[in-house]
């Protein structure tokens, strides 16, 4: 039944568009004169696997169930990086909630808006967002 009520939460997760991500990350580093960041695939894997295996398992942290960082997730996605950040959200309903909140957040914003950041990947499962910021070279 646990299983049943999991697939429910996750096949009704709200579904948003890269573009209106991206154009929503990069709205707020241009704001700050910062160069924009694009999508990536493996981050999106990392910051996903984050989202699922919290909402299965029924917590809420940066450390993995199996005591994983951001940067061992992002590893294990087959992302090689020389910084990650992650923000992680619980409750919002929107895209546009999520990033509005992790915007007036100064941990969350000062993750968005590092100069260093070239890429990332957002996933989101039931009312859990994860965003892994990070870049391949610094």
């Amino acid at each position: 039944m646990k299983r049943l009520a999991i697939a429910l939460i996750l096949a009704a997760s709200p579904l948003f568009a890269f573009g209106d991500a991206t154009e929503r990350v990069n709205a707020i580093r241009t704001a700050q004169g910062l160069s924009a960041i694009k999508v990536s695939r493996k981050l999106e894997k990392a910051a996903q696997a984050h989202a699922t295996d919290m909402i299965k398992r029924g917590f809420y942290s940066h450390t993995g169930a199996n005591g994983s960082s951001p940067g061992k997730r992002a590893r294990r996605a087959g992302y090689r990086w020389c910084i990650v950040a992650e923000n992680i959200a619980k409750g919002q309903k929107s895209l546009a909630q999520v990033m509005e909140d992790w915007r007036k957040s100064p941990s969350h914003h000062k993750n968005m808006t590092n100069r260093q950041m070239r890429e990332y990947g957002l996933a989101n499962a039931g009312d859990v967002w994860v965003m892994v910021l990070a870049a391949r070279r610094c």
